[in-house]
């Protein structure tokens, strides 16, 4: 007989809309109301740009070859730049170019 009115009194209070708790989610209230939909749409647009970002990196990095955007050009100019300066001199400029036109090959 306990197990009948039990039965009873829960399907009884969950008509009602009543589950002992109050209203929402235990008696805190309707969840998150208006605050949870805005996170969510939040963390769904980071996602997205994420996957976004993720991509055209992706891309970038194959276009370039793989060397991060760098390319032999750049790293002669750069040492070019260094000679202009003063920071090595004539023989050192000579010899880092052999070994830079050596291993790395012009687009």
């Amino acid at each position: 007989m306990n197990f009948i009115s039990i039965l009873i009194g829960g399907l009884v209070s969950q008509w009602r809309g009543e589950w002992g708790h109050g209203p929402g989610m235990m008696g805190w209230g309707h969840g998150m109301s208006w605050f949870g939909p805005i996170i969510m749409i939040a963390f769904w647009i980071a996602v997205i740009v994420g996957i976004i970002f993720l991509i055209r990196w992706l891309v970038l990095s194959v276009r370039s070859g793989g060397h991060g955007g760098i390319t032999g050009e750049s790293l002669l100019d750069i040492l070019r730049k260094r000679y202009a300066r003063g920071e090595i001199n004539k023989e050192e400029f000579a010899e880092k170019r052999r070994d830079l036109k050596e291993h790395i090959k012009p687009n």
